[in-house]
């Protein structure tokens, strides 16, 4: 089954611990986190867990449908939007407890004062079929 876990600058529950931005860290230890992240999806390689892992960037826009032979519509950036995705890991395991447990995991990344940041982490399963219409 896979599994993806969404990792988000804000927005979800409360943080555990409170630090600044990842563009306010000393260098050092935004590669520290970085390297923390992709041993841990080298790790699931090794164990076939690994599907996909993206960083996003903050700037975009929201763009919808606006009528046959019309542009589309875009608006924004939007600073809720900026904060809301960073990045995601895609993981294909056994089980929701197997998901849940690599994303506790992967919580434990280093913030900048190099301990865990206890960071919450998005875990939403895909969807083996179209839903019906009462889904």
């Amino acid at each position: 089954m896979k599994y993806l876990l969404l990792k988000h600058y804000r927005g979800g529950p409360a943080p555990v611990v409170d630090f600044a931005p990842l563009d306010q860290w000393a260098p050092e230890k935004v590669d520290a986190h970085i390297q923390f992240m992709r041993d841990f999806a080298d790790k699931l390689v090794e164990t076939g867990e690994f599907v996909d892992a993206q960083a996003v960037a903050q700037e975009g826009a929201f763009v919808r449908f606006d009528g046959e032979g019309r542009p589309p519509v875009t608006d924004g950036p939007f600073a809720e939007t900026k904060d809301l995705v960073a990045g995601w890991m895609v993981i294909d395991v056994e089980s929701w407890e197997r998901a849940v447990e690599l994303a506790g995991e992967l919580s434990s990344a280093p913030g900048p004062d190099g301990e865990p940041i206890h960071e919450w982490l998005e875990v939403r399963p895909f969807l083996n079929h179209a839903p019906s219409g009462g889904e």
